[in-house]
């Protein structure tokens, strides 16, 4: 299994767009063979701005094939409009379980 961190600022007043085109996101991988196993939102304390989506995936190759998935495209082409900096990924480390 492989963690993967992505962190966004998003700009003010679009945080319900950001938290709610997450959800369908999580829906539509949960439902399909790409190798998602589970994905959670967080929320930063002192910048309510600022997320992080904690992934869990089958292998470093899930990832990869998700990143270049038509959907992600159009997501991340959505997303330039309500986010106020690039996104950045982290890869946490891949574990046996």
């Amino acid at each position: 299994m492989i963690n993967v961190g992505l962190y966004y600022k998003v700009k003010e007043g679009h945080e319900k767009d950001f938290e709610e085109t997450f959800k369908g996101v999580v829906q539509l991988l949960k439902g399909s063979e790409t190798g998602f196993v589970n994905g959670k939102l967080y929320k930063e304390v002192d910048c309510p701005r600022e997320y992080m989506i904690y992934t869990e995936w089958k292998d470093m190759d899930s990832f990869k094939k998700f990143i270049q998935m038509k959907e992600y495209e159009m997501t991340v082409d959505y997303g330039k409009s309500i986010m106020e900096s690039s996104p950045r990924h982290r890869i946490f480390g891949e574990s046996k379980n």
